[in-house]
């Protein structure tokens, strides 16, 4: 299952990394280049934030819902 999200700071970055951080799932980021574990910082830091990026997480329907919609909350 996947989204979109645009981050736009450094502490939007750090808050979803921890947020990834926290899920017993998978979760990777990507754009038209990169594939990136949302878990890993450093790797978070290499990626393109001028676009919205998708997010990837392998995990049940219920679990995505809860994931997604607090991961777009960190947008406002």
């Amino acid at each position: 299952m996947s989204f979109y999200i645009s981050l736009s700071n450094l502490e939007q970055i750090k808050t979803f990394v921890a947020l990834a951080s926290r899920q017993p799932f998978e979760v990777r980021v990507s754009n038209n280049r990169q594939n990136i574990n949302a878990r890993h910082m450093l790797g978070m830091f290499s990626l393109d934030y001028s676009r919205p990026l998708c997010v990837q997480a392998e995990c049940s329907a219920d679990e995505f819902a809860v994931f997604r919609q607090n991961a777009l909350a960190l947008q406002n």
